[in-house]
């Protein structure tokens, strides 16, 4: 196959507002067409938010996202990287959700998940709402918990909501955690803050050893000193990347379903990804961007440049560790 086939399409070719929208302008390449034996790097959609309990329309970010990263050129702006001249990316399209059933768009989404990473394809995730990253982490798991890299402003710790419900946004790494998906002890959580219902997250937290560094740390401290004991918390075995705009301010990301002040702003949000190269990455997402709140499209357009810097230590991590 040649390599020309993956290659993005340039605005220099068909302007940028022309043409199907798909992640970065690559070419859609389904689960069932025979290129897919050629991808190394998947862009997928979640466009689904059953799991949210406040604002809703997530279930919408896939498509935005897609169209605002129409944008994303060729070549890193800072590194140079080209990474559609490394790897073979491609869209894989949508997960189909069954928006009336949690549980079925759980198990369609592992599904689906456990089929990407059989063929040995990263992935690189636009979400919907954060429950999206339990049922990825399900289709990973190949029999030896993760660490991951959290960007949020919420810890999504929580036992449950609205008497004993268990799945939504607020308790998908709380499950990650019981199911053995995540080693705690390799959890990293960086921007965690606003008010709360209690301190039954961060107990649960402290009880397993996951970290967390709440947004006035990550102030207190240089963003390098932060992001180098991140590195020192996961190490160098496989981790993954979830990245919830929530962790930007609102100045930057109003489009999502739960805002909280006093955040990074949108460089801040580049920089964090850009300090994770050399590590393990194994998968990564960016999730929560709402655009029934995002009249500007601003938030989609830092939403598609956060995951073309994932894209990039995605890459990294895959010349890197195989």
């Amino acid at each position: 196959m040649s390599k020309n086939f993956f290659q993005p399409v340039s605005g220099f070719e068909l302007p940028r507002f022309a043409g199907v929208a798909t992640f970065m302008r690559l070419p859609h390449v389904s689960l069932q067409d025979s290129k897919i034996e050629d991808v190394e790097v998947g862009l997928i959609g979640i466009p689904w938010d059953s799991g949210t309990t406040n604002r809703p329309g997530a279930r919408h970010g896939p498509r935005q996202l897609r169209d605002f990263s129409t944008m994303i050129r060729a070549q890193h702006g800072v590194t140079g990287m080209r990474p559609f001249e490394i790897l073979n990316c491609a869209d894989l399209g949508d997960v189909g959700p069954n928006p009336a059933s949690i549980e079925d768009s759980l198990n369609r989404i592992t599904n689906f998940f456990k089929d990407v990473n059989s063929r040995k394809i990263m992935p690189l995730i636009g979400g919907g709402d954060h429950l999206c990253s339990l049922p990825v982490l399900r289709g990973l798991y190949q029999g030896t918990p993760l660490g991951m890299v959290h960007f949020d402003s919420h810890s999504d710790l929580y036992h449950s909501y609205f008497n004993g419900q268990m799945f939504t946004h607020g308790t998908p790494f709380r499950r990650a955690i019981e199911e053995g998906l995540l080693d705690p002890k390799r959890v990293v959580q960086i921007g965690i803050r606003g008010t709360a219902y209690d301190s039954e997250d961060r107990d649960f937290a402290d009880s397993v050893g996951v970290r967390i560094i709440p947004i006035e740390d990550f102030f207190s401290r240089s963003i390098h000193d932060v992001m180098a004991e991140v590195r020192d918390v996961v190490g160098d075995k496989p981790t993954y990347l979830s990245y919830d705009i929530d962790f930007v301010d609102p100045t930057f990301a109003p489009g999502t379903g739960t805002p909280e002040v006093g955040g990074p702003n949108s460089f801040q949000a580049l920089q964090v990804i850009r300090e994770l190269a050399g590590l393990n990455i194994v998968g990564a997402d960016l999730v929560e961007v709402s655009p029934p709140f995002d009249n500007s499209g601003n938030t989609a357009f830092l939403g598609a440049s956060i995951m073309f810097e994932q894209l990039c230590i995605l890459i990294q991590a895959k010349q890197a560790f195989g």
